[in-house]
């Protein structure tokens, strides 16, 4: 099953994301019950500054979901404003 996570910063997080992004990108590559699709960080529009993070994930339930995002150490060092986790419905995938 297919989910996506919408996160969205508190503002003025950019030193305090960067500190916590070692461990971040540690457990994103640790997870065994969940398959990261696609992530990464939401950009403003010139690019410049991050806003927020979307995840595509492929996991067995929504209780899968909710335990990783709450193993996250984004989510330990407070960074998000808004977590949204939704079941999402693969229609077109143009990836190559």
């Amino acid at each position: 099953m297919l989910f996506t996570i919408f996160c969205i910063d508190k503002p003025n997080m950019r030193e305090k994301r960067a500190t916590a992004m070692p461990d971040h990108i540690e457990y994103l590559n640790a997870q065994t019950k969940i398959k990261n699709i696609m992530s990464g960080p939401l950009m403003d529009d010139e690019m410049e500054n991050i806003v927020g993070s979307l995840y595509l994930l492929e996991a067995p339930n929504r209780t899968a979901i909710e335990e990783f995002t709450k193993g996250d150490p984004l989510v330990a060092a407070d960074i998000w404003t808004s977590i949204e986790i939704r079941a999402f419905n693969k229609r077109v995938d143009n990836r190559d």
